[in-house]
């Protein structure tokens, strides 16, 4: 039997506090100070703890080179050894293993930096409920929020002083600002109305179609509404639709160049906003959105040029920004409401889309449909009165 490391693997020492008795007794504090080791992969969901000699052991392990297991146990305990294969980060090539071995190739394939990787991999949620936190959170503490938190950091930082700034002179309105004003993140939604049929079908191209497509030889690159890094466009939009004219409710993909919907199941109209609140981890204001899109990247559209790059996972990232900001605008214009969040629960997502982490990774779900007539808490901010009746 073959046996290598894991391809990407980062140890986390944490700091712990532990009270013995036995040291209280004594006449100490009874507080001791103990370090923890973790075990953070790529190809791993879950973190592993680890002791000293696995620690030890693991520094000395190929990631690269396939070594038999009978030599490796000549020079490390096997118990040690046997521990590290059960953990996931000692890799062996028997058929026992071809799941790992398989996740593990994922990550190898694509050309990832290993911190970046790794920041994909461990800050994916799975069945959280936000608001429930929030409320455990506030009945624990029992402190208003400023209490709780402190003074947040200005709005602005200043570097001189207001008499040394060189005014600027302000544009003049113009279709694009008042458009810029009715921008606004929606948390009261109308869902006595469906979105039209041709009201969806522009949002959407508006955001996410492909104008055209490039004709050079083994590169597509796509011309879209956004910029991206090269060109390549990584980030995909799937869909839960819950209440549009002519769609029925369920999940979709959209094909940018085709601008086209690709059934992917159907959702039960009284199970979606179930669904949905799932998807946006407890966010009930959210659930109501009569679409709801999850920005999904297929990394190795952008790895294939910026390969183990140390600025290819943040290029990626600014995709979700561009289009959450055209989404916000294209929705404005149809007189819809929008919305974004990244407090998701991505791996509830993967699985209802067959999505793989590092292949298809869920970056944020953005959404929209009509608004609610009236303003319903102060997070719908709008001080200039231009979208809510009520808010000034």
């Amino acid at each position: 039997m073959q046996a290598r490391r894991c391809a990407v693997l980062v140890i986390e020492p944490r700091e712990r506090l532990d009270f013995d008795l036995a040291r209280l007794t004594q006449g100490g504090s009874g507080i001791e100070m103990l370090l923890d080791s973790f075990a953070l992969a790529a190809h791993l969901d879950e973190e592993q703890t680890l002791d000293d000699d696995e620690v030890r052991i693991l520094g000395k392990l190929s990631p690269e080179n396939w070594v038999d297991f009978d030599a490796l146990a000549a020079e490390h305990p096997q118990e040690v050894l046997q521990s590290l294969v059960s953990k996931g980060l000692l890799l062996c090539d028997s058929p026992a293993h071809a799941k790992l071995r398989h996740a593990d190739e994922i990550v190898r394939a694509g050309h990832w930096k290993g911190l970046s990787a790794i920041v994909q991999r461990h800050t994916r949620w799975g069945g959280v409920d936000t608001l429930e936190a929030e409320r455990r959170f506030g009945e624990e503490t029992d402190r208003p929020f400023l209490d709780r938190l402190g003074t947040p950091e200005p709005p602005v930082r200043e570097r001189v002083e207001s008499g040394q700034r060189m005014a600027l002179g302000k544009p003049t309105d113009s279709a694009l600002e008042a458009l810029i004003r009715q921008r606004v993140t929606c948390r009261n939604w109308d869902t006595s109305r469906p979105v039209s049929a041709q009201d969806f079908a522009h949002t959407l191209y508006r955001t996410f179609a492909a104008r055209a497509v490039s004709d050079q030889p083994g590169i597509d690159v796509m011309k879209r509404a956004v910029p991206s890094a090269g060109g390549l466009h990584p980030t995909e939009a799937y869909l839960l639709v819950q209440n549009v004219e002519g769609v029925a409710p369920g999940l979709y993909h959209y094909h940018p160049i085709d601008h086209a919907l690709e059934p992917l199941g159907e959702v039960a109209a009284a199970q979606s906003q179930t669904l949905a609140l799932r998807l946006v981890a407890g966010q009930r204001h959210f659930m109501k959105a009569h679409v709801l899109v999850v920005l999904a990247s297929r990394f190795r559209r952008t790895f294939w040029k910026y390969r183990n790059h140390a600025k290819a996972y943040r290029a990626v990232i600014l995709d979700a920004g561009h289009l959450s900001q055209t989404l916000y605008l294209a929705a404005a214009e149809r007189g819809l409401a929008a919305f974004i969040t990244a407090a998701v629960n991505e791996r509830d997502i993967e699985q209802l889309f067959g999505l793989d982490p590092m292949q298809e990774g869920v970056l944020a779900v953005s959404g929209f449909g009509w608004r609610g007539a009236e303003q319903v808490d102060e997070a719908e901010f709008d001080p200039l009165g231009s979208v809510w009746r009520n808010s000034v």
